[in-house]
């Protein structure tokens, strides 16, 4: 729009004040610009990409590089020695460890615990008998060769053939053992198939129907939905158990992601909430809870009367529970920290790269001690003796930062984070059982990432509570290394008559078979 340069106002404190006005508005115009240009970096980078934070190792030299130059004379003059040198090596031996399980090149044993099916090729008789010399060949050895051969999974049906005897005052029949639900057309191995295949494999029902369907056997999507909610209800006190096992942890991990669900009174899709919770080194349990939306009332009745530390990023909806009356202690994820920086780091390399580096450094700290397998206490003098120096150093370097950058920034979000949570962030320096970031739980979540790309949606609420509980036990026997397929077929088998004062014997880190896997 044209302005008029009469109807403009003579007075200068008028002026002024218009020019104030306008270029406020132009900050504003453009930190909204920068916004949406930034999320649309963010999507068209997730279509195209593999989202990553990983650098390169020339990427990092160049941050070392300037984090160096920028602190060399603040160095200098504090007298301080660069204590990189125990990066490089065992902490305070100077040498470097082994990486252990380092993988061989070239082509590995076939694996061991299959069965093996012996073929014999041997030479026709007429080859047995040598031209040259007149005589017969003798064997001296074999040459033997391995491959794998896939035989294709198949089912069959059982008859349960129930005897029964009479006199003259009496009948008996003798009583087939208790199926996981009675009289179901399905047993235990085929519970386990259906749940294996859609929460540890991602295979949706109707494509498990029409998997069935190549086999001649017709079992509707249905139906196997209505197996899974019940065998979340049979193993529902076993789920319980787990999560009594999960709250004596002295930390737990948790997030949560979204799921659709669908709701008749609604002519859309609404999003659920998957909150995993991830128990300690010495209780390894995973635990899920469904919540159809993403308040506090969730996690607040999942984790009633727990008193320890919880893990979790800066979502509000926790800072409820850090408050002495309820008991609980937060600990930061450097994760999330690191996120920020690195969505600034395209526009402010020079001044993200540095803290960047020192954040490399931590987790290099944290590597080293995963490689020696440290106890906890040795993790934590490792930690005091190197991270709490880098962790001095990038604290200052941020708060230096706080006034160069434009708070509504990326590099502005970035720097506010990390300071907001810095007690959080270094709560790891004063237990050698917590972790550094929430990794852990963040993976937990992948697989439900992965998972909602196939089957996209649950239910109803109803779907979401079996979900959580049959994902709990296929990410605890994940976890444990323990084949799922075995511990649902066994459990199944075994829960309707197991003694309930028994329980815990059947949790995936205490799990021990009573009958062999399920063969064909």
């Amino acid at each position: 729009m044209a302005i008029d340069p009469n109807s403009l106002p003579r007075d200068a404190e008028t002026l002024r004040k218009i020019v104030v006005d306008l270029a406020e508005q132009l900050d504003r115009s453009l930190a909204e610009q920068n916004k949406y240009q930034s999320l649309l970096r963010e999507l068209l980078e997730a279509q195209r990409n593999r989202k990553s934070e990983q650098m390169s190792k020339a990427q990092l030299a160049l941050f070392e590089a300037a984090w160096k130059a920028r602190s060399a004379e603040a160095d200098s003059a504090a007298g301080e020695d660069d204590d990189d040198d125990d990066l490089d090596g065992d902490a305070g031996s100077g040498t470097k460890p082994k990486t252990p399980n380092q993988k061989r090149g070239g082509r590995q044993a076939l694996a061991g615990h299959l069965k093996r099916e012996r073929i014999l090729h041997d030479l026709p008789e007429a080859e047995k008998h040598c031209a040259g010399c007149g005589k017969d060949l003798r064997l001296i050895a074999e040459e033997t060769s391995e491959r794998y051969e896939y035989i294709p999974a198949s089912m069959k049906v059982i008859q349960d053939v129930c005897l029964k005897y009479v006199c003259d005052c009496t009948v008996r029949t003798a009583t087939k053992p208790a199926q996981p639900i009675e009289k179901s057309t399905a047993g235990a191995s085929l519970f386990a198939q259906v749940i294996v295949a859609k929460w540890a494999d991602h295979q949706p029902l109707h494509r498990q129907e029409k998997i069935f369907g190549r086999h001649g056997i017709d079992i509707s999507r249905k139906t196997m939905g209505g197996w899974m909610a019940q065998c979340a209800r049979l193993l529902d006190p076993l789920y319980q158990l787990m999560k009594k096992e999960l709250l004596s942890s002295k930390v737990i991990g948790t997030d949560d992601t979204g799921v659709k669900v669908l709701d008749r009174k609604l002519p859309f899709a609404r999003i659920g909430r998957i909150w995993p919770y991830v128990g300690d080194a010495h209780h390894p349990v995973i635990v899920y809870d469904y919540t159809p939306t993403r308040s506090r009332a969730g996690p607040a009745k999942f984790l009633e009367g727990y008193k320890g530390y919880l893990q979790a990023d800066a979502y509000s909806v926790y800072d409820a529970f850090f408050t002495p009356q309820r008991g609980m202690t937060e600990v930061g994820c450097w994760m999330h920290a690191r996120r920020y920086l690195f969505k600034a780091l395209e526009s402010d390399e020079p001044r993200m790269g540095p803290a960047l580096h020192l954040i490399a450094r931590l987790y290099a700290v944290e590597e080293r001690a995963k490689m020696l397998s440290l106890s906890a206490g040795q993790r934590l003098a490792l930690r005091q003796r190197l991270s709490a120096r880098l962790l001095k150093q990038l604290h200052q370097y941020l708060l230096a930062l706080q006034s160069q950058v434009l708070p509504k920034s990326p590099s502005g979000a970035a720097v506010r984070y990390a300071l907001n949570q810095w007690e959080a962030l270094t709560r790891f320096l004063e237990d050698g059982d917590l972790e550094i970031d929430n990794g852990a739980t963040e993976r937990a979540n992948r697989d439900i990432a992965l998972g909602r790309g196939n089957w996209t949606f649950f239910g109803s609420d109803g779907g979401g509570h079996t979900a959580a509980v049959l994902r709990s036990f296929i990410a605890s026997c994940k976890r444990c290394g323990v084949e799922p397929f075995a511990w649902f077929h066994d459990v199944l088998s075994r829960i309707p008559e197991h003694s309930i004062t028994r329980l815990s014997e059947l949790l995936p880190q205490n799990w021990n078979p009573a009958n062999p896997p399920f063969q064909a």
